[in-house]
């Protein structure tokens, strides 16, 4: 008998708390995508005129992106857990979609305009800065062996 196929690769505990938190991360991300994409009349009207105003402001291919952007993530971050080397493409795949949607939330809606600088630029500057982390971290699991 050969040991080398049963040489077992040790994956640091740190490991498995960040890929818990990067679950947790996007699980709240197809929280907003479902509270923003289906919205009631009555949650509307009850927000302020010019929030309310910013739902005219998404285009239907933003709620594509947002869609392909926050499964994307989900199921990257299920295949971290399953110890899968595909979890990288869907990474990928996400950010791939999380960049033209900041981009237009940013730059092509009145979000700056609706709740300022700071707190229009700071959520989509964070979910890029993760989106770009999970494909880093994805790949140097891969390069640690991790993954399958």
């Amino acid at each position: 008998m050969t040991h080398t196929d049963s040489t077992q690769i040790k994956i640091p505990k740190w490991f498995w708390v960040l890929v818990v938190i990067f679950l947790l991360w996007n699980i709240m991300g197809i929280l907003s995508f479902f509270g923003h994409t289906f919205i009631t009349e009555e949650a509307l009207a009850k927000l302020p005129e010019n929030e309310r105003a910013l739902y005219g402001d998404y285009p239907f291919w933003t709620t594509i992106i947002f869609a392909i952007a926050t499964f994307g993530g989900l199921i990257g971050s299920i295949g971290l857990i399953l110890k899968r080397k595909w979890s990288k493409l869907f990474f990928i795949i996400s950010f791939l979609a999380i960049v033209p949607q900041m981009i237009h939330n940013v730059f092509f809606t009145k979000s700056i305009e609706v709740y300022g600088t700071a707190q229009a630029v700071t959520m989509p500057v964070l979910v890029v800065f993760i989106g770009a982390f999970l494909i880093w971290f994805s790949n140097y699991s891969i390069k640690e062996s991790w993954l399958k």
